[in-house]
């Protein structure tokens, strides 16, 4: 998408020029069913469900986001001939920077775009995805299953996935606001596919079903078998309450699962990459694997995952974890091998608006490794983090992760990393 600069400036402005000639431009910051971007997205998951409308004609938000970090880890590994590894040293990373463009069309039907700008594995912009949100169908008719409408919502687009509840706390390129940490899981859940998803929410209660075409990289070229691609199945069952003004209580399931896609890409989609920089990489490698540090399970062909997260809030102090299984395989391989990871963070917010935390983060996965070993990698994170105003975070984490049971042929072989980061985030 070298040429998306070009585009989008074609196509935001006419989109201007049409709404003008068709009626009044508003371009108010506040849009109903919103997620902010800012300090009052904190622990909200999906986009609220809120039937008051505001809406007085069309509206475009126009918003960014942008982090840099400073980074002082070093890494180590079993050093055998053949499997060194690139010293890391301390110094900044490339900042990454995030546009997006939200757009309220017609009362209860709003647009979601988002580009990034800067990323460690793209240095031109590129689309990461886009959704139509409906919470609304007044469009085809005033008051159409109003009743019906009043609890649902309809997602529509190529679009990241809503695949657990992590991947609404985890930085998504610069958009690093939601994350009290600086990394994101070792095995991040996080894909953008063509599909649609429809919620139901009723006095707490969650309910989501969604189907994609289990495709990363969209085309329409036919594989070996005649066909263009697989498809995959998605849904979330959930329980989120405000009980008091002090407690709100949310527990989620989610699954996702495609019986045979091209190449499944559920742990390895991030595009922006790890936000741990040139860590765990061989020596005589060329280039940046963007991707080191995290673990892919390699179940590139099919692939059943289970996450189920809870989340506690009372006061300022607040828990999330997660539970996550998944079991699958190339199609290469004779038997199906499982994965699992475990996750537990806890964090104190307090000060004026809780603008200061401090928290702690332990995760672990155990996996049978594509190689046949049996190993895990565990992570211990440390964090504290100060919001000057609600667009600016700035916040440090301490990290150990190891990496154990590797054999002797793997990069990873008695792989360790340690060190600090500090990282400030502009969210508007």
């Amino acid at each position: 998408m070298k040429k998306f600069s070009n585009y989008l400036v074609v196509a935001l402005v006419a989109l201007m020029a049409t709404s003008i000639q068709a009626q009044k431009i508003n371009f108010d910051r506040d849009l109903d069913n919103f997620r902010y971007p800012d300090q009052r997205g904190i622990n909200v998951f999906e986009s609220p469900k809120d039937t008051t409308s505001t809406f007085d004609g069309v509206n475009v938000r126009v918003g960014g986001a942008f982090a840099l970090q400073f980074q002082a880890i070093s890494n180590e590994n079993a050093n055998l001939a053949g499997y060194e590894i690139k010293s890391a040293g301390d110094n900044f990373n490339l900042a990454t920077a995030n546009m997006d463009l939200d757009v309220e069309l017609y009362d209860g039907l709003r647009l979601h775009l988002r580009t990034y700008l800067s990323s460690r594995h793209h240095n031109e912009p590129y689309v990461k995805g886009g959704y139509l949100l409906i919470d609304k169908l007044d469009f085809v008719s005033e008051g159409f299953l109003e009743e019906f409408m009043q609890y649902t919502t309809i997602k529509v687009g190529h679009m990241e996935n809503n695949y657990g509840d992590a991947h609404f706390r985890r930085s998504d390129n610069a958009q690093a606001l939601y994350n009290p940490f600086v990394g994101n899981l070792i095995m991040d859940a996080f894909t953008t596919e063509v599909g649609a998803e429809v919620y139901y929410r009723r006095e707490g209660f969650i309910g989501m079903l969604g189907f994609t075409n289990g495709k990363l990289n969209q085309s329409v070229e036919e594989n070996a078998k005649g066909k263009t691609g697989g498809a995959s199945f998605l849904a979330k069952l959930g329980y989120d309450k405000q009980i008091n003004n002090d407690l709100r209580l949310r527990l989620t399931g989610s699954l996702y699962n495609t019986g045979y896609v091209p190449n499944s890409y559920l742990y390895s989609a991030d595009r922006a990459g790890a936000r741990y920089y040139g860590l765990m990489q061989g020596a005589a490698a060329s280039g940046d694997d963007f991707r080191a540090s995290r673990y892919d399970p390699a179940l590139a062909n099919k692939i059943t995952a289970v996450m189920i997260n809870p989340f506690v809030k009372y006061g300022g102090l607040e828990f999330f974890g997660t539970i996550e299984m998944a079991k699958g395989k190339a199609a290469a391989e004779a038997e199906e091998r499982t994965v699992n990871q475990y996750a537990g963070e806890l964090i104190y917010r307090f000060g004026n608006n809780e603008n200061i935390y401090v928290g702690g983060r332990y995760n672990l996965v155990d996996a049978e490794d594509i190689s046949g070993e049996d190993v895990t990698i565990d992570r211990i994170q440390f964090a504290a983090g100060w919001f000057m105003t609600k667009n600016i975070l700035v916040k440090a984490e301490y990290v150990i992760q190891n990496y154990n049971d590797f054999g002797a042929n793997s990069i990873l072989n008695e792989g360790k990393f340690d060190g600090a980061m500090l990282e400030a985030v502009i969210s508007f």
